[in-house]
């Protein structure tokens, strides 16, 4: 074997967090992705592999080129800094949970073939799951068992395209999918975890639910694992950028009208996505190049804002909701400020990071003349100011203040982990070159342009205006936004009705014939008088059974024995 796959290094760091102390298993659990960093950063390089042949199938759970480095870069980035942020937690299930989420998520980005995609893929879906089971929260159970029903279609969705793909004579080698019936199975899958409307709504209903370390995982990689295999296997199909922009303005949209922090922020990645899902069906080498730069960002300063919000969670014991929160901002200055360089980064301000990744994608869907795609990207942008950088900071931390909340102190190990991700959201943004010079394909964008620089100030400037002038109106209300979980939420009933119930009812009655043949059988070895007065329905003692059975004689018995072996061997003997 020429190089190991990084995902070993995080399942063996799983285990071990289930076994080791306390103290332990708070360092493996920051020890194991950042040696996976140290790993890809001085170990691998593109064109490393390892393959090996299984059942006939060619399997190549390591390939390494320049389009899985930078995902594998930022997941290891996103689990060291997430494990920071969550030192302070007991749960030795929770952390494996974390690791094998991150690790599966590496273990997807690295596969080169699609069986081992499919294995990675389920994987990833069963430890996150647990990660929203034990969220903590009076729902966070049964959200999770949505959050899996939905990603195990998902994930049956792929693996029925995969083996539509190789029944029809397709390699296991996971490259571009063409427009055959196995390629729309494997996108429609892969559409799932892109949280692609209207198969977006699990992303919304889950991630509140975790924990608020929980939650920092969840942002970073369900989703863009999905960009990757989707720039691997559907770049430059149309339809994508139709989704996407589709993506970026439900999002903006749906996150205006949310109450709940985290929900918030939920919808927003849907939003963020939709921008590298544009970027993916353009399919240029700058789209390309915007995709995945944007994936980079968005991990880090995603993760950063969830870490804001959680904060402030935390420090207020479980308050979530923008009606519940404000005037606290005083007693969270750090977090603030921290939350705030996440806020003004996803908002693309200049010298943040999403200035210089973001805006890749919008100048890629300029050279290929789309001003269609190019104002509504715009559009979606003054969405995401105005609520992500705007109305949650303000109306979770500013305002009047509120001597009715009490201010907890929060962890430093929190501060920590947010401080980290801040530098990263400043440094990207100030200096993008290190960032440049490890995407897919060669760069020629350049950010800093006077006319980028005044067109960004201009928008930001327009929409803090407009903020402050519907105020009033921009506030949060206590209700509880429908999306398209209502359907599935709503047919529960129904299916067990006429679906559930229906195909349940053979199987239901054959059980109780065959329990009830149990049942005399046992009564008849133990009781056999009782047995058989109940079977001829004689009812009275069981003595009237014998009397009219009669005992037969020792001989007929034996005789009867001899004649039953007889019948056997004929039998076997005639069947043979």
């Amino acid at each position: 074997m020429d190089s190991m796959p990084p995902v070993v290094i995080m399942l063996i760091a799983a285990a071990l967090v289930v076994v080791l102390p306390r103290a332990l298993r708070r360092a493996v659990a920051v020890a194991a992705p950042t040696l996976v960093l140290a790993y890809l950063a001085f170990f691998l390089e593109a064109g490393d592999s390892w393959s090996f042949t299984w059942l006939s199938l060619d399997l190549e759970p390591l390939r390494v080129d320049r389009l899985s480095l930078p995902f594998g870069y930022v997941f290891g980035i996103a689990g060291a800094l997430g494990a920071i942020y969550a030192w302070h937690q007991d749960s030795k299930l929770q952390q494996a949970a974390s690791l094998a989420y991150a690790g599966s998520s590496l273990g997807v980005v690295f596969a080169g073939d699609l069986v081992t995609l499919v294995v990675f893929w389920e994987l990833m879906a069963v430890s996150s799951a647990y990660i929203v089971w034990g969220g903590g929260w009076p729902s966070s159970k049964s959200t999770s068992a949505r959050y899996l029903f939905v990603h195990m279609v998902g994930g049956s969705t792929v693996l029925a395209g995969v083996l539509w793909h190789l029944g029809t004579g397709g390699s296991t080698d996971f490259t571009l999918f063409d427009g055959t019936t196995a390629g729309w199975l494997v996108l429609g899958g892969f559409a799932i975890n892109a949280a692609i409307p209207p198969l977006h709504a699990w992303l919304a209903d889950a991630y509140p639910e975790a924990s608020i370390t929980g939650s920092v995982f969840l942002s970073a990689f369900t989703t863009k694992t999905a960009v990757y295999v989707l720039a691997r296997g559907f770049a430059g199909w149309e339809i994508l950028l139709v989704l996407g922009v589709m993506m970026a303005l439900y999002g903006v949209i749906f996150a205006v009208l949310e109450n709940d922090i985290r929900r918030l922020l939920a919808y927003h990645i849907i939003s963020q996505v939709g921008y590298m899902v544009v970027g993916v069906g353009i399919g240029t080498e700058t789209a390309i190049n915007g995709a995945v730069a944007h994936a980079f960002a968005h991990v880090i300063y995603k993760g950063l804002l969830f870490m804001g919000a959680g904060a402030a969670i935390h420090a207020t014991g479980g308050r979530r909701t923008l009606t519940a929160l404000g005037g606290i901002a005083g007693r969270m200055r750090t977090v603030v400020a921290l939350y705030m360089i996440g806020a003004l980064a996803i908002s693309a301000f200049p010298l943040f990071s999403g200035f210089t990744t973001k805006s890749m994608v919008i100048f890629a869907a300029e050279e290929e003349h789309l001003a269609w795609a190019v104002a509504l990207l715009y559009l979606a942008s003054v969405g995401t100011f105005l609520h992500t950088g705007l109305k949650l900071p303000y109306f979770t931390w500013f305002g009047p203040r509120r001597d009715d909340i009490r201010v907890g102190p929060v962890p430093k190990n929190m501060i920590v982990a947010m401080t980290g991700a801040a530098v990263l959201c400043v440094g990207i943004g100030v200096y993008p070159q290190p960032l440049y010079d490890i995407l897919p394909f060669a760069n020629h964008y350049e950010a800093y342009t006077a006319d980028h620089v005044v067109t960004t100030l201009q928008l930001l400037a327009f929409t803090a205006i407009a903020f402050w002038l519907l105020l009033h109106k921009l506030r949060g209300e206590a209700t509880i936004t429908i999306d398209t979980d209502w359907f599935y939420r709503k047919a529960g009933k129904p299916v067990r009705v006429f679906i559930q119930q229906p195909l349940e009812w053979p199987f239901t009655q054959a059980a109780r014939f065959a329990t009830g043949v149990a049942n005399f059988a046992g009564r008849i070895s133990l009781t056999p008088e009782s047995g058989w007065s109940r079977l001829l329905s004689l009812g009275g003692e069981p003595s009237t059974v014998i009397s009219l059975l009669g005992r037969p004689p020792l001989g007929v018995a034996v005789a009867a024995m001899f004649v039953t072996v007889a019948a056997i061997v004929l039998l076997a003997a005639v069947f043979d």
